[in-house]
This record gives structure tokens, sequence and C-alpha cells, in this order.
């Protein structure tokens, strides 16, 4: 097997990220009934928001293309070799 193969799953650093983009993309932290200041006709939480969920997307996509290694036909020749035995 392919020593170059990634297990992004056993890095907690990937998920503390990912839980304070989630954690923060929700304005529960700013204060109950602001709306102002506007931005581009917008309340700034909104803005806060999309930018957040801009910003979980492209690390998620950054997670896709950096940290995993896709292995699917390794993976499929072990599945074949153990099913077929000695």
């Amino acid at each position: 097997m392919d020593k170059n193969i990634k297990e992004p799953v056993k890095k907690p650093w990937i998920w503390v990220v990912m839980g304070l983009l989630v954690l923060f993309n929700a304005p529960w932290y700013l204060p109950k009934g602001s709306a102002e200041p506007f931005i581009f006709g917008f309340p700034y939480w909104a803005v806060i928001t999309i930018i957040l969920s801009l910003a979980l997307c492209g690390y998620i996509s950054w997670l896709m293309f950096s940290q995993w290694d896709i292995v699917e036909d390794v993976e499929e020749e072990s599945e074949e070799e153990r099913r077929s035995g000695p």
C-alpha cells in the first residue's frame, strides 16, 4: 500500500478550524436587534455571514484538494485481493 495516503480525519486542527467557521457563521455573538451599519444595502451581520460562508466553502475546497488523497483504485485493489483470498 502507498505511504503517501493522507488521513486528515486524524488531524485535529482541521476540525478546530471547521468548527470555528461554523460556530461564528451564525451571528449569535452580535448584539440582539442590531442591523446598522448597512453595507451595500445589507445589515453588517448578513455581510459577516456571507463572508464566513464563503470562507467555509473555500476552506473545505482547499482541504479536498490539498489534504485528502483520494485512493479509490488502491482501496478497490485491496478489497479485491481480500475477497479473492490466498
